[in-house]
């Protein structure tokens, strides 16, 4: 899965993916950037 990763300014793959469902229900990717070790969250699309 690719996510933006806000401290490189880019688009990279997300390393220990993890699936998470926040407070309002919605379905979302958290994991590590490859690079710098930031965490990138992704909010998945409805279903």
């Amino acid at each position: 899965m690719v996510g933006y990763c806000l401290k490189c300014k880019a688009k990279k793959e997300i390393k220990d993916v993890e699936e998470v469902t926040m407070k309002n229900g919605r379905k979302a990717l958290r994991g590590k950037c490859p690079d710098c070790g930031t965490t990138i969250f992704k909010i998945l699309k409805k279903s």
